[in-house]
């Protein structure tokens, strides 16, 4: 059974850093894009980052751009969001996304993944 946990969410002020971490375990994704997304309360679930199979390329939504970084671990089959900068309206349950199928490009909806982790909870106080 395919199995996404998140961990390194948590509180912090406006300005400071927070490093998400994305474990995987019952498949191994190294040949899959992965994603992350948030939500925040009465919103919809937005695309942040997205890095693809091989790592080369990734993509960021806009106005995160310059302040997050995408990264992978394939040998722990592990993906990164490190985040700095972070502003109020970065506050958000951030999730991890993994594709299903194998060298797949790195979607931005919602539905281009095919596993979820269960979300953290970032939030960052003004």
């Amino acid at each position: 059974q395919v199995r996404l946990v998140e961990s390194g969410g948590g509180l912090v002020q406006a300005g400071g850093s927070l490093r998400l971490s994305c474990a995987a375990s019952g498949r191994t994704f190294s040949s899959y894009a992965w994603g992350w997304f948030r939500q925040a309360p009465g919103k919809e679930r937005e695309f942040v980052a997205g890095i693809s199979w091989s790592g080369g390329s990734t993509y960021y939504r806009d106005i995160v751009k310059g302040r997050f970084t995408i990264s992978r671990d394939n040998a722990k089959n592990t993906v990164y969001l490190q985040m700095n900068s972070l502003k109020p309206e970065d506050t958000a349950v951030y999730y991890c996304a993994a594709t299903g199928v194998k060298g797949l490009r790195v979607g931005v909806r919602p539905t281009d993944y095919d596993y979820w982790g269960q979300g953290t909870q970032v939030t960052v106080s003004s």
